[in-house]
């Protein structure tokens, strides 16, 4: 089975179980607080990828890890994930969760890049602006691109909303090459 799939089944599971049992804040948190773990240990990472390492043993560091730490419905998740032998999808699954439960509360991400830092204004007003256009509720990841000269690009899923002067200027650029513009 596809990575994909595998961790569309898992994370959907988890998110279903989240919201019947109104954990999902709770389930939320504990999936943000083992991806920080695994994204800081390569060493856990490797081990959870290792064949060599038993099942058995994996729980025992999971259990031993993340036990007191996150909500038992969590845990016992994660301990079902390595019975099952997809502890190698963990971290895409417990990402692929985060997306689906966001879709689930009717938000989106959306990565911005400027060509220099905005201000709190500029910030809301764009935020507020692809709220409308896009009818859901935003969460904004900034970054900085001083390549594009000035304006911003928003990244939303697959699509690209460019309003950078470079954009601009490569129009422009494109229009004077095909000679559709005169000066007269």
């Amino acid at each position: 089975m596809s990575n994909y799939k595998v961790s569309i089944r898992y994370s959907s599971s988890l998110l279903e179980n989240a919201i019947n049992k109104k954990l999902l804040e709770v389930v939320t948190t504990d999936v943000e607080l083992i991806l920080q773990v695994f994204n800081s240990s390569k060493q856990l990472v490797s081990v959870m990828n290792s064949p060599v390492i038993k099942s058995q043993l994996k729980i025992s560091i999971i259990n031993e890890i993340f036990k007191n730490k996150i909500n038992d419905e969590t845990l016992n998740f994660l301990k079902f994930v390595v019975k099952k032998g997809r502890e190698n999808f963990l971290v895409d699954i417990l990402n692929k969760y985060l997306d689906l439960k966001d879709e689930h509360l009717g938000i989106i991400n959306v990565e911005v890049r400027t060509a220099f830092a905005f201000d709190e204004d500029q910030s809301k007003t764009i935020k507020e602006k692809l709220g409308q256009k896009l009818n859901k509720q935003i969460r904004v990841n900034y970054s900085i691109d001083d390549t594009i000269i000035g304006g911003f690009i928003a990244k939303i899923g697959d699509t690209v909303y460019n309003a950078s002067i470079k954009h601009q200027l490569e129009l422009l650029k494109k229009k004077f090459l095909e000679g559709g513009i005169n000066l007269n």
